[in-house]
C-alpha cells in the first residue's frame, strides 16, 4: 500500500483541512491517508481546543485513515524541531510523499530556494546571528536573513508562516536523503493568522477566537467546519463542560510561578536570558493570562515563545529533561491514536518493517518521553472538574480509535 503523510493540528479541523486531504490523496495517488497531529498543546504553544483523541476522531471521520501523535518535545517547537519530528514519525511508519499546505502551493519553488539556501548558508547564519545579537527575536532574525539571501519575495517568500514550516519539512527531507516525496496544496481564501471570518474556508486563528468570544458554535463558525467537527466540539465541551482556553490555565500558572524560586523558573525549558526575574516580576501584578504576556513580551520575546515557556511551566518540564528526549535516536517510537479499517491493513502491513515500536496506549511504557507524555495529559485535563478530569485522562491508556 502506497502511503502520503499529513502534518497537522486540526484545532479544530475545518473545511480548509478537508479540501487539503482531498488535493493529497489525489496528487499523491496514495491508498493510505496518515496524519501525524500535535497532541494536547500546540505548536505555536497554545492548549487545544479540544483534547487529541476528539480531534482523532472528526480526522478519522473525515477521511484520514491513520492518525499518529507528535510526541510534546516536537509539538511545542520551532519550525525546524517540529518538522524534523514530524517528518521523522512519517518516514519510520513509511509513507512515500508528505502533503503540506503553503501560500507558495509549488513545490519547485520550495526546491528551488532550498538549493539556494545551502548556497547562501555561511551568509544566512551571519546574518542571523548578528540579527539575535542585537535583541531581535528569533523569527524575526531568520525572516531578515531570509531576506538578505532573495528568500522573502518573488516566487518563494519565508515571511509567511505555512511557507516557513514547508521549508522546513522540504529541508528535514533533503538534508536527510529521505526517501519521500514533498508535495504541496496551496492555501484557499484564509491567511494563517486571519482574525475574522470571511468565507466557508477560513483560519483556525478566526474560527477559535469566534468560538471563545461568544461560547457556543454560531452559524457564522458552522459554515467553516465539517459536520463531524461540528459534533465533535458539542460533545466535547458537553463531557469537559468547557473547551480549552489559556485563561483557564492562568490561576495554575500563576500559583506555580509564585511558589517558584527564580532557580526554578530557570531550569524550565524556554526559560533563557534572565526571563525568570520579568516572569516573576510582572506575576506580582497579572490578573489574566493576556496582561500577563502583554506585560512580558518586548522584541526578543514573542507572544508565540513566550507561549511555549508557559507550556513547559505548566507542565514542569525542565531544560535537561528537554535535551534528554531530544538527544535520544529521533522519534523513537510510534503512538498510535486512531485508525480506520484501510489504516489497520497498512498498519498490519507495516508492523514487521518499521524499527521503532508501535505504541498503542501510555500504559506499562517506560521510555522517557512517555513518561513525559503522561505529565502532559495531566497538565493538559487540570483544568476541568475532578470526575470529568479523570474521565477524560483514561482515553490514554484505552486502545486506539476505531471506525
Amino acid at each position: 500500500m502506497k502511503a502520503c503523510g499529513l502534518i497537522v493540528e486540526y484545532n479544530p479541523l475545518h473545511n480548509g483541512h478537508l479540501y487539503h486531504m482531498k488535493d493529497a490523496k489525489e496528487t499523491s495517488g496514495a491508498d493510505c491517508i496518515i496524519a501525524v497531529m500535535s497532541g494536547s498543546f500546540l505548536q505555536r504553544g497554545e492548549p487545544a481546543i479540544i483534547d487529541k483523541f476528539y480531534r482523532a476522531r472528526a480526522a478519522l471521520q473525515s477521511g484520514v485513515d491513520i492518525v499518529l501523535e507528535l510526541p510534546y518535545p516536537y509539538a511545542v517547537q520551532s519550525s525546524d524541531n517540529f518538522a524534523a519530528g514530524a517528518v521523522h514519525t512519517l518516514h519510520q511508519i513509511g509513507v512515500s510523499s508528505i502533503n503540506f499546505g503553503s501560500e507558495s502551493g509549488n513545490i519547485s519553488h520550495f526546491i528551488t530556494s532550498y538549493k539556494t539556501f545551502k548556497e547562501k548558508e555561511t551568509i544566512f547564519k551571519q546574518k542571523l546571528k548578528s540579527q539575535l545579537d542585537q535583541g531581535v527575536s528569533f523569527p524575526e532574525a531568520s525572516r531578515s536573513a531570509y531576506q538578505q539571501i532573495g528568500l522573502t519575495s518573488g516566487t518563494m517568500d519565508l515571511a509567511k508562516p505555512n511557507n516557513i514550516l514547508g521549508f522546513s519539512y522540504v529541508k528535514t527531507i533533503l538534508e536527510n536523503n529521505l526517501p519521500i516525496q514533498p508535495l504541496t496544496t496551496q492555501r484557499t481564501n484564509s491567511g494563517y493568522h486571519d482574525q475574522t471570518i470571511t468565507n466557508s474556508i477560513a483560519s483556525a486563528t478566526s474560527i477559535r477566537k469566534t468560538l471563545f468570544e461568544n461560547g457556543i458554535i454560531t452559524s457564522k463558525v458552522a459554515k467553516t467546519i465539517p459536520s463531524v467537527t461540528y459534533r465533535q466540539l458539542e460533545q466535547y465541551k458537553s463531557e469537559a463542560t468547557s473547551w480549552h482556553t489559556w485563561e483557564k490555565y492562568f490561576p495554575l500558572i500563576h500559583y506555580r510561578v509564585m511558589t517558584m524560586t527564580p532557580k526554578d523558573l530557570a531550569a524550565i525549558s524556554g526559560v533563557d536570558e534572565g526571563l525568570e526575574y520579568r516572569i516573576k516580576k510582572t506575576a506580582k501584578h497579572a490578573t489574566s493570562f493576556t496582561t500577563w504576556m502583554e506585560a512580558i513580551k518586548t522584541k526578543r520575546y514573542t507572544w508565540t515563545r513566550l507561549q511555549r515557556m508557559f507550556v513547559h511551566i505548566l507542565t514542569n518540564t525542565t531544560k535537561n529533561e528537554m535535551k534528554d528526549m531530544l538527544e535520544s535516536p529521533c522519534v523513537p517510537y510510534i503512538r498510535l491514536l486512531g485508525l480506520n479499517q484501510t489504516g489497520r491493513s497498512y498498519i498490519n502491513q507495516m508492523r514487521k518493517k518499521v524499527d521503532v515500536p508501535i505504541i498503542d496506549k501510555l500504559s506499562r511504557n517506560t521510555h522517557v518521553m512517555l513518561t513525559n507524555e503522561e505529565k502532559v495529559s495531566d497538565a493538559y485535563y487540570s483544568i476541568l472538574p475532578p470526575r470529568q478530569k479523570n474521565q477524560l485522562r483514561k482515553q490514554e491508556i484505552e486502545p486506539p480509535i476505531r471506525i
